[in-house]
């Protein structure tokens, strides 16, 4: 007995000097961070919004740090083969990756071919929620469509309608299919590579209604190009707090928006994701990061580590059950 009980204490005391040690090394490399230059991965073409925003960030970052800040754009599977690509790297915050909401969405449309396969949720560590981007669906004058209870009608008295969005399996599309659930209407779904063709063919009167991000639309509303029905979430948006939201107009399930984030690789210290954090949230307040933000239609969010955590969580249950329910693929 004695001699357990010796070996159970020594076990203990071998169990905490290796507990602080790795604090001990989690908090050096966050002393020394950044000693080189960081990547932040994007997972999309240069040139697309996702890109434009990171390297807003980057810009603002490396004079922070005092180290380059280079945006790696990796584009593929609808951003799974950039995602992968962090979740295979070094967790010492010199590998980021900054995503739209699709991260949470893409494993459940797309079959992940060798090596592209990662889990969402266990295979990443969230560092800050950087903004929310509205769903917003138009139409444009010359449909003759002027407000939702409208459109409505028209698809159930047998209108051959449909709504434009840019892609199979996009936040977009999950909107427009939980909006024909609870219209009761039966929408035909015209799926677009890219935001740009769906503005195009809005513009034109080609699809019935468009889903889009305020952003790429702003001018053309303002111009009276195209007229804003709703907006598919539970609040009104700071953007253009005129347009009423779907979910108060009835249609309770419609709340659906876009985000952007910055993750790491699974297992990154503690004190490097809080510095990460605080670095970000600095960002975000910044006025002209902020009017930046207002002209791309996203709204500044920031906060705890926590809050992207969430987010990821809710969506990848969430959008996991509504693209069985309405058998959505990407194409």
């Amino acid at each position: 007995m004695k001699f357990t009980r010796r070996k159970a204490v020594r076990t203990a005391a071998a169990i905490a000097a290796s507990s602080l040690a790795l604090l001990a090394a989690g908090s050096a490399m966050a002393q020394a961070w950044p000693a080189r230059p960081i990547t932040v991965v994007v997972s999309y073409p240069a040139g697309g919004d996702t890109d434009a925003v990171a390297r807003i960030y980057a810009e603002k970052l490396s004079l922070r740090l005092g180290q380059p800040v280079l945006v790696d754009n990796r584009p593929g599977a609808s951003g799974m083969i950039g995602n992968a690509w962090v979740a295979r790297a070094a967790p010492d915050g010199y590998t980021l990756l900054f995503t739209p909401s699709t991260f949470a969405i893409a494993q459940h449309v797309l079959k992940a071919g060798p090596g592209v396969a990662h889990d969402v949720v266990k295979d990443f560590t969230p560092i800050v929620k950087t903004g929310n981007i509205p769903l917003l669906l138009v139409t444009a004058p010359s449909t003759g469509i002027k407000n939702v209870a409208q459109l409505v009608a028209d698809a159930r008295a047998g209108k051959a309608l449909s709504y434009g969005t840019p892609g199979a399996g996009s936040p977009m599309h999950i909107a427009g299919e939980l909006f024909n659930k609870d219209a009761g209407t039966q929408m035909a779904h015209a799926p677009y590579r890219g935001v740009a063709p769906v503005v195009n063919d809005a513009l034109g009167g080609h699809v019935g209604v468009g889903w889009i991000t305020p952003g790429a639309v702003a001018g053309h509303i303002a111009s009276g190009k195209l007229v804003p029905l709703a907006v598919a979430e539970r609040q009104r948006t700071k953007l253009m707090p005129g347009v009423p939201t779907l979910v108060e107009l009835g249609y309770k399930d419609v709340d659906v928006s876009a985000w952007m984030g910055l993750l790491g690789p699974r297992g990154m210290p503690a004190e490097l994701v809080q510095a990460l954090n605080r670095q970000f949230n600095e960002v975000l307040r910044m006025p002209d990061v902020q009017a930046r933000m207002a002209a791309l239609g996203i709204e500044p969010v920031g906060g705890a580590p926590s809050v992207l955590a969430q987010q990821i969580a809710d969506d990848d249950q969430r959008f996991g059950r509504l693209v069985k329910e309405f058998g959505i693929r990407a194409e």
